[in-house]
């Protein structure tokens, strides 16, 4: 490496690290290093502040370098670093487990522990598949999914996902997923404030697997009640509730994936709440901890759990799933997430997103008339701006987009042509409009330069 070379900077050497879903040569010639981080704000290695516009990625919900948070780990590790959750435990996972599970969807009273979204997402589908054997329908193994969904990078979550990059690479996957459509609807749903009203009659693709394989053999569906990482799109107005009643007719379980809907990023602790729809299982990490440590979860039902526990066999040391993690209930993820309901409960931001929600929408949807922008979506503190693509360079717009606002003070993310928005639930109103105001003189620069 050649002394002072753009691979070199104060963060060392910059070659050995393979960066996630980033271009690693790009970036290695043009750092991005964000050094501080405090409320609303990040700071660059450079010293330059940079207003937050997403929650890190989804995750920071109550704003960076809470001190309750970090005291908590701290005093946590300092009295107990680690301890398995394998034939044993340790007291603060049944406390967190308990008081989490007060804040899910009556009815959804156990709780797995994993360390990720996408391993919840896998450890979602395994219980299904483990559940339905369990009861005595073996034959129910089939998994289905949505297109342009997320379920993380595990093989399980990759196959029912639907973001064709995020699959081509990886050759056969799981075997036994199909896909339904989303509900995205660009020619009859653009510029919808809130829940658009057309996308309903997707939900009876399920009808047609069901046709396709049999309900007898379909586990689950899982989906996303706000698909995010694929490029934010919203519901139609009654499709969860028409997908809750097809899945209740053929006797198939549903998943919510809520990683990012999660912990008050609707206004309500979860998206289950907020559309008065319960899944079976709800798939749950990012603002689980705040963003402070890995950690992610699956909220199950106690017909569920119980199907595991009536073996028909005597008590004993039998194991009832053979599955988990190392990290499974990990004492410092746990103390991060106890604090992080603790500060949610006590600065109402569970609910907060629905005073802001009003405000949040004009400000995105006034971005309606900037150049190239073919889309608005919105709902709760989630927005979309989507752009036209180049014919031939898609993603240039979106990414060029990025690149300005990050240089003029703001943290966006894009997927191909499609800015996502989601801030901490602790943003005001005036944080709103320097978000907007930027990436608005982001997308006038960009259309004049591409």
């Amino acid at each position: 490496m050649v002394p002072n070379s753009p691979e070199q900077t104060e963060a060392g050497d910059l070659a050995a690290f393979w960066m996630p879903f980033s271009a690693n040569r790009y970036f290695k010639q043009e750092p991005r290093l964000i050094a501080e981080a405090a409320g609303m704000y990040y700071t660059t290695s450079g010293g330059d502040s940079l207003l937050d516009g997403t929650a890190g990625l989804w995750c920071v919900n109550a704003g960076h370098g809470r001190r309750e948070i970090s005291t908590a780990v701290g005093d946590q590790l300092a009295r107990l670093d680690y301890a398995p959750t394998f034939q044993l435990g340790h007291p603060l996972a049944f406390k967190f487990a308990d008081r989490l599970a007060g804040h899910l969807p009556a009815g959804i009273d156990h709780v797995f522990f994993t360390n990720s979204g996408s391993e919840a997402a896998e450890t979602a589908l395994k219980i299904a598949r483990a559940y339905q054997k369990r009861r005595g329908a073996g034959e129910r193994w089939r998994l289905i999914g949505r297109e342009k969904a997320y379920h993380g990078t595990n093989f399980g979550g990759v196959s029912v996902g639907g973001i064709v990059n995020n699959r081509r690479a990886f050759g056969p996957l799981v075997p036994g997923t199909d896909h339904i459509r989303n509900t995205f609807d660009l020619e009859r749903n653009a510029f919808t404030r809130g829940l658009p009203e057309y996308g309903d009659e997707h939900a009876d693709d399920i009808e047609q697997l069901v046709q396709l394989h049999g309900a007898e053999t379909i586990a689950a569906v899982i989906v996303e009640p706000i698909a995010g990482s694929g490029g934010v799109f919203m519901p139609s107005r009654g499709y969860l509730r028409r997908v809750r009643e097809i899945c209740d007719r053929h006797d198939i379980l549903l998943i919510f994936d809520e990683v990012i809907t999660g912990f008050g990023r609707l206004g309500e602790a979860f998206a289950s709440q907020r559309f008065d729809v319960t899944p079976d299982l709800i798939c749950m990490a990012k603002g689980l901890t705040n963003g402070v440590i890995p950690m992610g979860a699956v909220g199950v039902t106690g017909t569920i759990y119980e199907a595991f526990m009536d073996t028909g066999a005597p008590r004993g040391h039998a194991i009832e799933l053979f599955h988990g993690y190392t990290y499974s209930g990990n004492p410092a993820a746990c103390a991060a997430g106890m604090a992080a309901l603790d500060i949610y409960e006590r600065e109402g931001l569970f609910t907060r997103v629905r005073e802001l929600a009003p405000y949040w929408e004009d400000a995105l949807h006034s971005l309606a008339d900037a150049p190239n922008v073919i889309d608005v979506r919105n709902f709760g503190l989630i927005g979309a701006v989507h752009l036209a693509s180049k014919p031939d360079a898609v993603g240039e717009r979106g990414f060029a987009a990025f690149r300005h606002c990050f240089d003029h003070g703001a943290l966006i993310r894009v997927t191909a042509d499609i800015i996502a928005l989601s801030p901490p639930l602790i943003i005001e109103r005036a944080e709103i409009d320097r978000l907007i105001e930027t990436l608005h003189d982001g997308l006038k620069a960009v259309a004049q330069a591409h």
